[in-house]
């Protein structure tokens, strides 16, 4: 460990340099303040960057302030995330906004720590972000550019792994906390890429990374092999009476939690014998394992069968209602 601690505080300068020059500019860089820097990182888990942007400005327009938000019902907050994904981010990050609207933002990475949505990678983010605490933000990004450092072959889903790669980094944080923190995820992000794909040659750290100079790059980082994704054959059906729309929740645990939908059941099990099909279209949505190969039917009439429906109109199902992306491929039949 001693050796790698000094390897890597020799390698911190190069990486700042590097990142004060080639930095994207993006709505969360720049400000200290937690909740922003909160909301941005509950946000970016599991999303891309690009995919993020448009809602974080709208979110804060909308909820400026975690008192804003503390304020807000549920369905004003889910509508505000819809189409993001992985909605027990936004319930979490409400009922963190209620946390902190009550006692203040927490300043110690415990307390951080320890409120709703926020594991150790969030945790370490916004404390080093927002406070310059030397708190290591370790994910799956800078698994990748350490293990590639220092030719690794550790299992990075080994908690053990994770562990010492904090524990080397918590020993080498510099005085620049949060410029350190996000130099690493921005190296990860559009340098030191997946899948065997790194760009070395605009990596601060080309000529010290020892995957680069063995030439193995692409063999770092070792994962557990990922199970393959279970197929879901699903009909959807959109049913339009006199210019609304069924809708009905889903089951408040389980996939999309608590969200609403379009009635659909298992391929195949829904009669639609001597109804008015309108139109009909396939669509996929991939989760993170589990596969809907939908297919969608416009049907005009009463949604016989289908129990707990509200209904909706076009621009009611547009401004309140929250509906999931997987069910987007079927919105253009609103009118």
């Amino acid at each position: 460990m001693q050796d790698q601690i000094r390897f890597m505080k020799d390698a911190v300068p190069f990486l700042l340099g590097w990142y004060g020059a080639a930095k994207r500019e993006l709505p969360w860089r720049g400000t200290r303040d937690p909740y922003e820097i909160l909301v941005s990182e509950i946000m970016l888990q599991q999303t891309r960057v690009e995919a993020v942007k448009g809602y974080y400005a709208r979110f804060l327009e909308k909820f400026p302030t975690a008192e804003a938000l503390a304020a807000a019902d549920e369905e004003e907050v889910l509508k505000a995330w819809e189409g993001l994904g992985y909605y027990s981010r936004a319930r979490n990050l409400h009922r963190a906004a209620r946390i902190i609207a009550e006692r203040g933002f927490p300043t110690s990475p415990k307390e951080v720590r320890a409120l709703p949505g926020v594991g150790d990678y969030t945790a370490g983010a916004v404390c080093s972000i927002a406070f310059s605490l030397p708190c290591p933000a370790v994910d799956g990004n800078v698994l990748r550019i350490l293990t590639r450092l220092f030719a690794d072959g550790r299992n990075i889903d080994d908690g053990a792994t994770r562990a010492s790669f904090s524990a080397l980094l918590q020993s080498v944080y510099p005085p620049e906390a949060g410029e350190f923190c996000q130099a690493l995820m921005e190296l990860g992000a559009i340098v030191c890429l997946p899948n065997g794909d790194p760009l070395c040659g605009e990596c601060p750290w080309r000529e010290l990374c020892r995957a680069h100079a063995l030439g193995r790059e692409g063999e770092f980082p070792v994962r557990a092999e990922k199970k393959e994704r279970k197929i879901v054959p699903l009909d959807v059906f959109v049913f339009e009476r006199g210019g609304t729309y069924a809708l009905r929740k889903r089951d408040k645990r389980g996939l999309l939690a608590g969200l609403w939908e379009f009635p659909n059941a298992a391929a195949g099990e829904t009669n639609l014998e001597g109804r008015t099909i309108a139109a009909q279209k396939r669509a996929i949505h991939i989760f993170t394992h589990v596969e809907w190969r939908m297919t969608g039917y416009l049907v005009r009439g009463d949604a016989e069968g289908f129990g707990g429906l509200v209904w909706a109109s076009a621009e009611e199902i547009r401004t309140r209602y929250a509906l999931p992306a997987a069910f987007r491929a079927f919105t253009n039949w609103l009118s």
